[in-house]
């Protein structure tokens, strides 16, 4: 039974509000380590998913709802993955609010990828509305760009363009694990442990480790496994069940406007009037895609 669109929503609200302090933790442990390579960016990764699926592991004999949907999830725990890999890295290469900006470009693949892959043919206000919702997100990134370009601005861009992509593929793929029968907590489960799986022997081949770094690392790393971990994206998870992951991704371009209010409360950066407009046409392109979606 399909859940009422304002538990939908209000599901989607408290994945906003954890996915938003991704971003602010990965800032704080990097400033913590004084530590910008790969290594750790790999680090970051693995530990956030594999601290979630540690957390998740309590129920893992339960048997399964059905097995159609394991190899669907198990891909899209690779996907997740190579996002992490390449988004969190983009963040030692380039500002926030550009990889923020750039990484959630994901409803234009979704909608690309869905209407390749799985003949999801987007209605033209759903396509308008993408359109004008990233054209805030574009707002946003570039009245927010007051940190500076980044050691090497071009790869972090790619990085969080790639990262786009991978988390795309993540989203329909959860989709279709769950449209065969797995349960959210049996997706999440599965796709969390197979991305930490993956990432966990990164760290030493390149050069790095998980020791040795301040305890407040560690803490950031629980915390990102906590909120934009098992609340945001399970929450975002357990939406795709009942709307079209394009409005899931559409609702993630707001996790800029979260930051920003974030780093506003914690640290008294107060975003710009080119903030405030971007998140304004962002709304209106939500809206637009969300009326062109009920068919």
């Amino acid at each position: 039974m399909r859940p009422s669109g304002p538990k939908i929503a209000a599901v989607l609200l408290v994945g906003i509000l954890a996915i938003s302090f991704g971003s602010i933790l990965v800032r704080l442990a990097l400033q913590a380590a004084q530590d910008r390579s790969l290594a750790f960016s790999l680090v970051m990764s693995a530990g956030r998913l594999g601290l979630a699926a540690l957390l998740l592991a309590p129920g893992w004999t339960r048997p399964l709802g059905s097995r159609a949907g394991l190899p669907f999830a198990a891909a899209a725990g690779a996907f997740l993955a190579l996002h992490f890999a390449f988004w969190i890295t983009s963040l030692s290469y380039t500002s926030v609010a550009a990889s923020t900006a750039l990484v959630t470009t994901n409803p234009v693949w979704v909608t690309l990828f869905g209407w390749v892959f799985f003949g999801e043919r987007p209605s033209g206000t759903t396509l308008l509305g993408v359109g004008v919702a990233l054209l805030g997100g574009l707002l946003i990134g570039l009245g927010d760009a007051g940190e500076g370009k980044g050691t090497n601005p071009l790869l972090g861009d790619l990085l969080a363009v790639l990262g786009a992509v991978a988390v795309s593929f993540y989203f329909l793929l959860g989709r279709e694990a769950q449209r065969k029968g797995l349960s959210t907590l049996e997706y999440v489960r599965v796709a969390y442990t197979v991305a930490a799986l993956l990432l966990l022997p990164l760290p030493y081949l390149f050069g790095g480790g998980y020791g040795g770094y301040p305890l407040a690392v560690y803490a950031y790393i629980l915390l990102m496994a906590l909120l934009p971990q098992l609340v945001g994206h399970t929450s975002f998870n357990w939406a795709t069940r009942h709307i079209p992951p394009v409005l899931v991704t559409l609702a993630i371009l707001f996790e800029p406007v979260g930051a920003s209010l974030l780093a506003f409360l914690l640290f008294g950066e107060l975003p710009g009037v080119q903030v405030l407009l971007g998140a304004l046409v962002l709304l209106l392109g939500v809206g637009l895609a969300v009326v062109g979606g009920r068919r």
